[in-house]
């Protein structure tokens, strides 16, 4: 086993399936010559050379819509935007056409696609590079949306995204890239749709996904310090969302926060909290608490921009308050 980082298991899981199948290409902009814009897809162009590791023009409608036309060739391209915040100029091509192809054709086409970058903030870099993007696509049937946090379900993930015959918004972090973790050598994949409990506990049931679950490890930390023993759960899955495991958890400890780095209104908490008051109501012993960002266009001043991004300090108090502590 060796320690690798985020990009590099995206690298792997990438350069895994093309050697697998020759159906499957990468494009984007600086995905080839440049290695990707966070060096994600190192060393690929070497390999598979310019016809499968393709350096799109800036241009997100017009490569996404060839990407797209070429799943009905038999093609199952990887997509690369440098952020999904990019992905609004194309958001018809997805919406529109990938998601819908299969039931607009009668079958007749599947779109095996995967759409993959960073999603929400990295730091200061302002209002229109800071959006949370999950629940926008969880709304659209048809698409799959996946969300790691780390880089051993990230690689597992990618490859069964890569496999699969419908269309998946693969959502990563700039902020994660670096992040470290033993993985095994032999291959594996992780079925997605399957959410996983990170921390076994018995007192509340923290829900969440993506970067912003290292949130919910310290807070745990400090919480043990009080007595208080959460279950962490991470839903790795978006779309489709993992319900039984939430429900599962929640009727065990009785009590559930859901941490979410995205605005409140019609949030993936939102539709958490709806399920389990809908199918758990009466195993609940205090009423459910989501964190989210402000409702508010992300700040760029550091100080802001740390009072409008979900902290440790308001987790650690969410949780105490279902407690009644």
């Amino acid at each position: 086993m060796a320690i690798k980082t985020f990009r590099e298991v995206i690298a792997e899981a990438m350069s895994e399936e093309m050697r697998r199948d020759e159906s499957v290409f990468l494009i984007g902009e600086e995905v080839a010559e440049y290695n990707g814009a966070y060096k994600a897809s190192k060393g690929m162009l070497d390999e598979f050379g310019p016809e499968r590791v393709i350096d799109s023009p800036i241009a997100e409608a017009g490569f996404s819509g060839i990407a797209i036309g070429s799943t009905m060739t038999g093609c199952r391209p990887i997509v690369e935007y440098m952020t999904f915040n990019f992905s609004l100029v194309t958001i018809d091509q997805i919406i529109n056409n990938a998601a819908k192809i299969y039931q607009m054709s009668g079958g007749q086409f599947n779109c095996p696609i995967v759409f993959r970058g960073p999603t929400a903030s990295a730091g200061q870099l302002g209002a229109t590079h800071s959006q949370a993007f999950e629940n926008w696509y969880a709304n659209v049937p048809g698409l799959k949306v996946v969300v790691p946090s780390n880089p051993y379900d990230a690689k597992g993930l990618l490859k069964s995204a890569i496999r699969d015959n419908d269309p998946v918004i693969f959502m990563e972090s700039e902020q994660m890239y670096g992040d470290k973790m033993e993985m095994p050598d032999e291959e594996y994949t992780i079925p997605i749709g399957k959410a996983e409990i990170k921390r076994e506990g018995s007192d509340v049931t923290v829900v969440s996904f993506g970067k912003i679950i290292k949130q919910a490890y310290t807070a745990a930390e400090e919480l043990a310090k009080d007595g208080i023993n959460i279950e962490i759960i991470d839903l790795r899955t978006v779309r489709p969302l993992d319900y039984d495991a939430i429900l599962k958890s929640v009727k065990k400890t009785n009590r559930l926060v859901i941490l979410e780095e995205a605005w409140p209104f019609g949030s993936v908490a939102s539709e958490i909290t709806y399920m389990v008051q809908q199918k758990a109501f009466d195993h609940l012993d205090a009423p459910i608490k989501r964190i989210t960002t402000k409702d508010t266009s992300a700040p760029y001043a550091p100080n802001l921009y740390n009072e409008w991004m979900p902290q440790v300090k308001d987790l650690v108090e969410a949780v105490k308050s279902v407690m009644y502590k």
